[in-house]
């Protein structure tokens, strides 16, 4: 169960404008709860239940919405409106300590291939506004992605095209399985001629979709990058783990972000 209070994005936001217009010096968020955090839906399972609950002592009243779910090299999700997911309801207003479930499943077939999706759980602004004086409303906005499995699963994950660039270096993480995977680890060492350590690092992992790319940047490092004579990359996804080398007989030093 996620707990939900406010999003950081909306909060520097409108916390820089009510430092802006010195209006206000306290954020105020309602808080909520969403359950579960991800659905799976398949043939034999077609629709799912998700369930909010009102924490706060307030009323609140909620909009949810549906995407398509796609995602750049860099991670970025692209996001397009779509009927191939349906709710009910889709809008509604939920007492104080209180539940309220809806209703999702999908107006597609189930293919090959997964297919990801994303409904957002949008909080609308209460009828009257009650804040305090000197105080902001912080509206949020909670996404959870939905997957449409395909009968049978297959997770395949690769590591390709490690090598320098302009920033520094990189590599890309391939899912080449018909189902999303997130890595359970990322991990970049560089390493000595003598095979003596001389950083080791993971990097942020997130969800790779079915037939996506994820590519990552790293930075040589900063003191004895002249020492490092390889660069290992291990990709860790359940109970599997890849690993990729890259020779720096020259050292590492360099261009870096």
């Amino acid at each position: 169960m996620l707990m939900l209070r406010s999003r950081s994005s909306w909060v520097a936001a409108l916390a820089f404008v009510g430092l802006a217009l010195g209006q206000a010096d306290e954020l105020v968020a309602a808080t909520y709860s969403i359950n579960p955090t991800r659905i799976l839906l398949s043939a034999k399972s077609s629709s799912a239940l998700l369930t909010l609950r009102n924490e706060s002592d307030e009323p609140l009243r909620f909009q949810v919405t549906g995407f398509v779910w796609k995602q750049t090299a860099a991670g970025e999700m692209e996001l397009k409106p779509t009927d191939d997911i349906v709710f009910f309801p889709a809008l509604f207003t939920l007492e104080p300590k209180q539940e309220r479930r809806i209703r999702v499943g999908t107006t597609v077939s189930f293919g090959s291939i997964e297919k990801s999706y994303r409904i957002f759980v949008e909080e609308l602004p209460p009828p009257k506004t009650k804040n305090a004086p000197g105080s902001v409303r912080v509206l949020t906005r909670m996404g959870v992605p939905v997957f449409l499995q395909p009968a049978v699963l297959a997770s395949t994950a690769g590591i390709e095209a490690v090598g320098r660039v302009a920033a520094g270096y990189a590599f890309t993480v391939r899912n080449s399985g018909n189902v999303h995977f997130i890595p359970d680890r990322v991990r970049v060492r560089a390493l000595g001629g003598d095979g003596v350590v001389i950083t080791d690092a993971e990097l942020p992992s997130w969800y790779i979709l079915a037939g996506s790319t994820r590519v990552y940047t790293f930075d040589p490092p900063r003191i004895g990058c002249e020492r490092v004579r390889r660069f290992l990359v291990d990709v860790q996804v359940g109970q599997s783990v890849i690993t990729e080398r890259l020779e720096t007989p020259a050292g590492a030093c360099g261009p870096t972000r």
